[in-house]
């Protein structure tokens, strides 16, 4: 559906995104993950052509999407921070909303209104943080954009509209399936929404898979050093940790049945590196160019 091809883009001598290729499917969740500097923002800005790339293409349906109006209308983006009708009323932001996006639900924005109680007669910029957030979220939500992008989506929300938020987002996406990519800091918040996950790095994509088939290769393994050295053999060690007699190793590598067994006949634990922590680990190494 969305097609990226050799994708480029500087500020000055500071190369951002650097060759990117990447491919996004109709009807999936994505997470994009990445830290900070390494081009995120700058490739869904571009992605909503709200900024110009250098050089490559990025095709919907094979169409060129900078200066399409018909792709724009596909193409929902809810900035981190921000908006460019600030001195509005929050009710005639999302009057505009409804003219820019062809799929656009009042009745469900009414609903997302009222869930999230907010005033639409306050000026945008009078609103608070939190408030200021859930205006782009219900308008990201509202629009069933073919393709919606969320930024940060949960800045300077509590805990309970986050996931109010998450859930809810969820739920209208079972309903209405559509592309919806998210990039956030708060992983293990929405691990559970994402199908796909993107990891950009240096500009480039360093790595893009199921979430499914990255989570069978993230593995903790607790026990003794000289029970450990046997199964570490031929594994990608991505963390180490000791605590007195026992090492707790981290490793990027699918486990077969048959070594599963012999884990637990030498008395070692395993279990599931959650998504968060093993961002950290394979940027890590990944930045020092280093492998534990």
């Amino acid at each position: 559906m969305l097609e990226i091809k050799q994708l480029n883009k500087s500020y000055g001598k500071n190369r951002v995104l650097m060759n990117l290729d990447l491919q996004i499917e109709e009807n999936k969740i994505y997470g994009l993950l990445g830290r900070n500097g390494v081009g995120k923002t700058t490739l869904l800005n571009i992605l909503a052509s709200q900024i110009v790339k250098d050089s490559g293409e990025i095709k919907l349906d094979q169409q060129d999407i900078f200066e399409n109006n018909k792709a724009m209308e596909e193409i929902c983006f809810v900035k981190d921070r921000g908006i460019a009708m600030d001195d509005e009323k929050v009710k005639k932001l999302f009057e505009v909303a409804a003219a820019l996006y062809k799929n656009w639900d009042e009745e469900y924005k009414d609903k997302l209104v009222k869930e999230f109680k907010l005033d639409v007669r306050k000026k945008y910029k009078k609103l608070s943080r939190g408030y200021q957030t859930m205006v782009g979220l219900i308008i990201g939500m509202a629009s069933r954009s073919r393709i919606t992008i969320f930024d940060e989506p949960s800045l300077g929300l509590d805990a309970a509209y986050r996931y109010k938020f998450y859930n809810m987002l969820l739920e209208d996406y079972d309903r209405y399936p559509r592309t919806i990519i998210i990039s956030t800091h708060l992983i293990d918040e929405v691990s559970n929404l994402f199908e796909e996950i993107i990891i950009l790095d240096e500009g480039k994509i360093m790595l893009q898979e199921t979430t499914d088939s990255l989570m069978k290769k993230a593995w903790f393994l607790s026990g003794r050093e000289e029970n450990l050295k046997g199964i570490l053999e031929n594994k990608t060690v991505i963390s180490k940790e000791t605590f007195g007699a026992t090492d707790i190793v981290g490793i990027f590598n699918e486990i077969t049945e048959e070594e599963n067994k012999k884990i637990r006949k030498l008395g070692i634990e395993i279990a599931h590196i959650p998504l968060q922590k093993l961002f950290v680990y394979l940027t890590e190494n990944i930045n020092s160019r280093e492998v534990i």
